[in-house]
């Protein structure tokens, strides 16, 4: 199930031989660095830390800095842990690149969604709203939130206005339309999570 870290580039679009639009994500995909390799034996569970795009040393913490020092990996902006299968092995440094995938293959792509800050019901959660005319005084409101004497509380998990967005999020199985190795970069089918420049974690499909 190993991945890749990379950086959201933008929407655009290929088209095919027959004419058609297929619309693409651009994404740069690594280089990456293995930083640390974690067995079960030590740790309970095998997983892969990787690091994506350097960084000053003076601009990371001491601890961090002796982290990839130990490692003999350059500072890295973006890491992240990936687990492993029984049979994958990897080495510390080892250089992963988006060569990794090839076209056609289905890829699960997870990011931080766009924040939108505070919201009102009928656009966090698709309200339809009260109505419009007629003397109705209730438009975009939220409306009863409670019940009657019983149970007399407002339940659990109902929806109100507030914080939208800025969300840890996952678009699953997504084709790879094209791998462009010497620029590093990827294009998927459909959208993927986040605004542009924003991080992301490239895995091979869990469901396919």
């Amino acid at each position: 199930m190993l991945g890749i870290l990379g950086r959201k580039i933008g929407m655009s679009q290929v088209f095919k031989e027959d004419g058609t639009c297929i619309p693409v994500t651009s994404i740069t995909a690594g280089p990456c660095y293995v930083v640390q390799v974690k067995a079960k034996e030590t740790d309970g569970y095998r997983a892969v830390q990787i690091g994506y795009e350097d960084k000053k040393p003076k601009r990371t913490t001491k601890a961090l800095a002796g982290h990839f020092k130990k490692s003999n990996v350059s500072v890295k902006k973006f890491i992240k842990e990936i687990k492993l299968n029984e049979k994958e092995i990897f080495e510390v440094g080892q250089k992963l690149e988006v060569d990794m995938f090839k076209e056609g293959d289905f890829v699960d792509v997870t990011g931080m969604s766009i924040g939108k800050g505070f919201q009102g019901g009928m656009k966090r959660y698709g309200w339809s709203g009260g109505p419009e005319t007629h003397g109705g005084m209730n438009h975009r409101g939220p409306g009863s939130i409670g019940t009657n004497t019983t149970p007399g509380r407002v339940l659990r998990g109902h929806g109100l206005p507030g914080h939208m967005g800025h969300r840890k999020t996952s678009v699953q199985n997504l084709k790879v339309i094209k791998v462009d190795k010497e620029n590093n970069t990827l294009l998927v089918n459909g959208s993927v999570p986040g605004h542009k420049g924003c991080y992301l974690v490239v895995r091979k499909a869990k469901k396919k």
